[in-house]
């Protein structure tokens, strides 16, 4: 039977509820007519300028990205402005747009078990619980690895990015447990010191909060990856678009009919780095 956008976001709304979002998000259906057909299916992190045009010259009909358009109130749509000109590329190329934000993030599957189960994590578990609702995930690795040798990995699991991944710790300390929370997570430090954290990998760490939890640590787990934002939560993509896919064919649509597409434009804001230290450099900062 013929696919609708409204048949999609029913599926969307069901593996990520509308209502498990954080009360100050913006999620769900933002443009688009759920009576129109779909045919293809774009995803991204973020609904940027060059994504949407990416999504155009794709002629897809539907675009999902993680990252709200219209997080915060505003008072124009116009084109002498960002939001507005992407507001109108969409509306004008007529591709929906269609945003499951912390509610991908508390999802199971969602955001957060796509970066445990990247980890290879077992005995996965919620890191916290904000709002009713678990965010973040804690699990062990089948062995114990250098912190060198994690981070290493990591970047193997992550799609590259200019800010690399930022490490405070002892490049040879042991670690084995793992606490994930894809994006910004410096608010959930105590949750991961009460996991029995020996890495917490997240993403938008500051100075003073980092150097006040590695104090007080002194010296010891949890150690600290910063992994980049973009790069923690891209992994969800493909996941989230398998998933949509084959539930759309358990209702009863031909999977021959929609085709899915991952963003290959990289939205992290940075451009390149200059004169990062690999783990080989010793720091004062850490107590030996």
């Amino acid at each position: 039977m013929s696919l609708t956008l409204g048949d999609v976001v029913a599926v969307l709304d069901r593996h990520h509820p509308p209502e498990t979002a954080q009360s100050w998000d913006r999620v769900g259906l933002v443009t688009g007519d759920p009576t129109h057909p779909v045919r293809r299916i774009h995803a991204a992190v973020d609904p940027t300028l060059a994504v949407v045009d990416e999504a155009r010259r794709l002629r897809a009909d539907l675009l999902v990205t993680h990252h709200p358009l219209l997080l915060r109130g505003v008072h124009s749509v116009a084109t002498t402005n960002a939001k507005g000109r992407t507001v109108t590329d969409l509306i004008c190329s007529g591709v929906a747009l269609y945003v499951a934000h912390t509610n991908a993030d508390v999802a199971d599957p969602g955001v957060n078990t796509a970066l445990a189960d990247a980890l290879g994590l077992q005995h996965v578990e919620p890191l916290v619980v904000e709002e009713g609702q678990p965010l973040g995930r804690v699990g062990e690795l089948p062995a114990g690895e250098t912190l060198a040798a994690f981070a290493e990995r990591l970047d193997t699991v992550l799609p590259s990015a200019p800010g690399g991944i930022r490490v405070a710790g002892d490049p040879g300390a042991v670690v084995r447990r793992v606490a994930v929370l894809g994006g910004a997570g410096d608010s959930a430090f105590d949750a991961v010191r009460a996991s029995g954290a020996d890495v917490y990998v997240t993403a938008d760490l500051r100075h003073h909060p980092v150097l006040e939890a590695r104090e007080e640590a002194a010296g010891g787990p949890p150690y600290l990856v910063d992994a980049g934002h973009w790069a923690t939560e891209s992994l969800w993509l493909r996941t989230a678009l398998d998933r949509l896919v084959a539930a759309l064919v358990a209702d009863g649509h031909d999977a021959a009919t929609v085709e899915t597409h991952v963003s290959e434009v990289r939205t992290d804001p940075w451009t390149f780095t200059v004169g990062a230290t690999g783990p080989g450099v010793p720091t004062t900062g850490e107590h030996r």
